[in-house]
């Protein structure tokens, strides 16, 4: 927690002034039973109802200032705290968009929502407790126990010896529920895991009928939560009644010691119902200490899981300085030397020892069987991932020196599952090229076989895109994202499978469409059609991470056995020698 203390800061006065009225609240509060015993033995006891009622004042007065210290200091623990979680999101939102696809593969997604929203809530609880409490309960206790010590020194040696009760259920509750409650919260990943994949796939789920399985596991899931949840609150439930005990056995002691003190005549009525008043502030103060306990125990464990996320770093970092140089025209738009890549550093190779150029203003088809390593090679392009071994170059220059920006300015990717924001169809467009004007988004829909369908939408580019583009088709959402990777004309543009959903009749006019839309620029297909690739310039056909084949499709048919296999499995005979 120490580390994300930083985060507050900003908020210095209010940590430092909240605290100062709180504690001058409580000096109030111990004052008050010193002051009902007065009135006690002075005012009731000496029949000096004037005496009472200035007494009285006094209190009155207390009690209002009281408030009011309490007041301007929940006023600055909630600006600190809800300052402190602002930060902290933005934060955390920042990083995570800095950090690589594998950083986030292995985190997943539900566990950064929870650990953005759920976790960090939870931190900003602590910092608001931080300020009001934190002082302010052990002040009381110690407080308490002075000031009876101060009324009558035998009767609080029955507090002393109270303390390490006290202190051991603390240490008894406190190291055997922060493992539990890191667990919770591994748990509660778990089943935000499942519920986004319920939610996401409830189609699928539907088609399949497969909602009991999925009830089932859902289930599975929060039963487990429940568990560990019912675990570590049984754990956390007996802070309370064993601190109560301690605290009302303390109390009889106390009762019965100081009623024989009475009885002897060294000990006032009026001090022993300020003494009984100061154990009951330790009491309720002791309650506040428990409850503290279990929230910080809480915190601590969130405080870990924001930590863990804050520093991993990315694996792809930012190692160009400057803009990279004009590439040589000769050179190649992409090449491939020696490459191979694995997604875990003790996982198999996805691609071995890939060696390839591709030149400028060339079609190239990409097709291999599912997992042959297609989506991996584009990937490493833009610098996704980086290579376990050798490098990657795009206009002469390796990826690793262009700064990320400026590489990613020079690639246009529309990805396997077509993804688009809430917003105009213009707004989604305008992600390729920000300040694009009507008419170039126009001619990138037009491109993208997109322009038919929006043109008869009633708000045209103007119409609303709903959450994930659920008001669109699948191949309405593909074509709009085709045309958003165009409108900013890049040097390189890459189709990861993204006409899938087309008929056959659109992706042809999709692939005549980019052909003249700019024949500087290089365009890589990837799909698993022959009839995608086969007009291609040149085609590249992989086979479990390895290159085993390039040409055109005709020196394919002649050269390569796995791309004679394909074409057998989706052509007749006739079509592919057509």
């Amino acid at each position: 927690m120490f580390k994300i203390a930083a985060f507050l800061k900003p908020y210095r006065k209010e940590v430092i002034l909240g605290p100062l009225f709180k504690l001058l609240e409580a000096v109030l509060e111990l004052l008050l039973p010193t002051v009902v015993a007065l009135i006690v033995n002075n005012g009731i006891g000496g029949h000096d109802s004037a005496y009472v009622y200035r007494m009285g004042g006094v209190m009155l007065l207390m009690s209002l200032l009281g408030f009011g210290s309490s007041m301007i200091c929940q006023h600055y623990a909630a600006r600190a705290s809800q300052g402190f979680g602002t930060s902290l999101r933005n934060k955390l939102f920042v990083h995570i968009s800095g950090l690589s696809w594998a950083e986030l593969d292995r985190l997943g997604t539900p566990s950064l929502i929870n650990r953005v929203t759920n976790d960090v809530n939870q931190l900003q609880v602590a910092v608001a407790m931080l300020i009001r409490l934190v002082v302010r309960a052990p002040f009381i206790c110690i407080g308490a126990i002075i000031m009876s010590m101060i009324l009558d020194f035998r009767l609080s040696l029955i507090l002393l010896a109270a303390t390490p009760v006290f202190g051991l259920i603390l240490y008894f509750i406190i190291t055997r529920s922060s493992p539990l409650y890191r667990k919770t919260q591994q748990k509660l990943d778990r089943l935000a895991q499942v519920l986004s994949e319920n939610l996401s796939g409830v189609r699928v789920i539907r088609a399949f009928a497969k909602g009991r399985r999925e009830k089932e596991r859902f289930d599975a899931a929060s039963e487990d939560l429940t568990a560990t949840a019912i675990r570590v609150g049984r754990i956390a439930a007996w802070l309370n009644p064993m601190t109560s005990v301690v605290v009302n056995a303390a109390i009889i002691a106390i009762l019965w010691a100081g009623g024989i003190r009475i009885n002897a005549g060294s000990l006032s009525q009026g001090e022993i119902i300020a003494f009984i008043n100061y154990v009951t502030q330790i009491l309720l103060a002791l309650i506040v200490v428990s409850n503290l306990v279990i929230l910080f125990t809480k915190a601590a464990s969130s405080a870990a899981r924001v930590n863990e996320v804050l520093e991993t770093q990315p694996s792809v970092r930012e190692s160009g300085s400057g803009a990279v140089p004009k590439a040589d025209p000769s050179s190649p738009a992409i090449a491939f030397k020696h490459v191979s890549f694995r997604y875990h550093t003790t996982g198999e190779l996805a691609l071995q020892d890939i060696t390839v150029n591709i030149g400028r203003g060339q079609t190239v088809g990409i097709i291999g069987s599912t997992g042959s390593g297609k989506s991996t090679f584009i990937n490493l392009i833009a610098r996704f991932y980086d290579p376990a071994e050798g490098s990657v170059e795009v206009g002469g220059s390796d990826v690793r020196a262009y700064p990320l920006e400026q590489l990613r300015s020079k690639i246009g990717l529309v990805p396997q599952k077509a993804v688009l924001f809430t917003g105009t169809i213009a707004d989604n467009l305008r992600w390729g090229k920000p300040e694009a004007t009507a008419e170039e988004l126009r001619q990138a829909a037009a491109v993208a076989q997109a322009e038919e369908f929006i043109l008869k939408s009633p708000d045209g580019m103007d119409t609303q895109v709903a959450r994930g583009g659920q008001n669109l088709s699948g191949g309405q959402k593909q074509r709009l994202t085709i045309a958003r990777a165009v409108v900013g004309r890049p040097e390189i543009l890459i189709l990861d499978d993204s006409a899938s959903a087309l008929d056959f009749a659109t992706d042809a006019a999709l692939r005549r469409a980019l052909k003249e839309y700019s024949a500087e620029m290089t365009v890589l297909l990837v799909s698993q059609r022959v009839s995608t690739v086969r007009q291609a310039d040149r085609i590249i056909v992989f086979e479990e991470g390895r290159i085993a084949g390039t040409g055109s499709h005709q020196e394919l048919l002649e050269t390569c056995a796995e791309y004679r296999e394909i074409c057998a499995s989706q052509l007749s005979a006739e079509e592919v020698q057509g």
